[in-house]
């Protein structure tokens, strides 16, 4: 592989050459150059105007189907849906069928996806198949490739067992990923609990369900001097409580999913089962006070609570819909478009880049001369309507069909592979 980008605007947070412009020559996967480079005979050649290069982009917390589900998604077709949304690199949620809960999962994953121009990174799950009930070999996981332990989309509802895992990992700094929801608060919920779910006359889901949660989960944290990541928060509340905690000093992280940053609860009017995702979009305090978050540096990085689901999950009436909606190839033009008078470009990807690998206590990538090219290629300018042939999932289940957007994936470069958006 020969690729040659031109011209290329280098965005790089907390770096001098941030901003700067060069051309970057990208042979057999690794940088060869980076300043003025002429293209010759057999150069692939990327010269388009607006273009900017970063570190690759990190999903924290990509649901895979296989195995079990790849009638919803596969490792081929979440690859591409990853790399169009200008994701190098997703951790995988264990939700699958079986869960990954052990070595030979975390195994199947890696072996699997090994010729991917995207990285998986297995999450091992905390409990035997993600039923909350007994703790998993979590250590044997570890060394078999787990970037980090959760039940995914079950939140662990038990406080024993979610002390035993913050314990089992703080040896090897390993970190626990928890979705903040108590379901006893919320048994049947539909949508966040409020106004509009009252004039539409859905059973709520109030912003105390996780609340409660994320400061049992804070107060772990500190009892077991462990690593918790708070996953896809969601209320003004929980950015409190996330806001105190990193002020006690306690290893204590968030994420936000980028739905949540750009909508609010007043779009379920229309009964849009697509708009029906976990954790549920709130009201406008809510999204107002998680984007003041972000920005204050209180929620670590963005996600995009990719949930692939099939036709009879989500096209039923809307109380017999499942929770959830694809998000890997929207997530960061959804972010830009909704963030750009908050965020300057170099914050944002510092969110979509850097800090999930921190979370993960991975290495930053580089992008200097001679080491491997793992870089997200994309113009934040461009503005474009995004359709369905813009959907690279196996499932369609997104409610962004139509709306327009700033700012777009041009393509990645990874483990000596490129993957060039259709049409940039």
């Amino acid at each position: 592989m020969q690729l040659l980008i031109k011209n290329a605007t280098l965005i790089l947070p907390n770096s001098p050459l941030n901003g700067g412009k060069a051309d970057i020559f990208i042979k057999n996967g690794k940088i060869e150059a980076i300043g003025k480079v002429e293209s010759t005979e057999g150069m692939e050649v990327i010269e388009l105007p607006g273009v900017c290069v970063s570190t690759g982009w990190l999903d924290l917390g990509t649901l895979v189907g296989d195995p079990g589900f790849e009638h919803r998604e596969d490792f081929t077709s979440v690859a591409k849906a990853a790399a169009a949304g200008g994701f190098t690199e997703i951790a995988c949620l264990p939700n699958t069928f079986p869960a990954i809960h052990s070595k030979s999962e975390v195994l199947y994953v890696r072996n699997n996806s090994k010729n991917s121009p995207v990285s998986f990174l297995p999450i091992g799950a905390v409990s035997q198949d993600c039923k909350g009930k007994d703790i998993t070999e979590m250590y044997d996981m570890h060394a078999s490739g787990a970037v980090a332990f959760s039940d995914g989309k079950k939140s662990v509802q038990d406080s024993g067992l979610m002390t035993r895992a913050l314990q089992y990992v703080q040896p090897f700094n390993g970190v626990i990923l928890n979705q903040p929801l108590d379901k006893t608060i919320s048994p049947n919920g539909q949508m966040h609990e409020g106004m509009v779910s009252t004039s539409l006359g859905l059973r709520g889901i109030p912003s105390l369900s996780e609340e409660l949660m994320a400061q049992r989960d804070i107060y772990l944290a500190g009892y077991t001097d462990s690593r918790l990541h708070l996953h896809n928060i969601s209320s003004a509340g929980t950015v409190k409580l996330v806001r105190k905690a990193k002020e006690k000093g306690l290893k204590v992280t968030a994420s936000v999913a980028a739905m949540n940053l750009a909508c609010d609860d007043h779009l379920l009017n229309d009964f849009d089962s697509n708009f029906k995702v976990m954790p549920p979009i709130r009201e406008q305090s809510d999204f107002e006070a998680l984007r003041q978050g972000l920005k204050d540096g209180v929620i670590d990085c963005i996600t995009s609570n990719h949930t692939p689901l099939d036709e009879e999950a989500k096209n039923v009436e809307f109380p017999f819909a499942d929770f959830g909606a694809i998000g890997l190839e929207t997530a960061f033009a959804l972010s830009h478009t909704h963030l750009r008078n908050l965020l300057s470009i170099s914050e944002l990807i510092e969110k979509l880049a850097i800090a999930p690998r921190r979370v993960l206590s991975l290495p930053i990538p580089a992008i200097k001369v001679g080491a491997p090219a793992n870089l997200t290629i994309f113009d934040p300018k461009q503005e474009w309507a995004f359709s369905q042939k813009d959907i690279y999932s196996k499932s369609r289940n997104t409610p962004f069909v139509g709306w327009h957007f700033t700012g777009k994936v041009i393509g990645i470069v990874h483990n000596n592979r490129h993957f060039i958006v259709e049409n940039p």
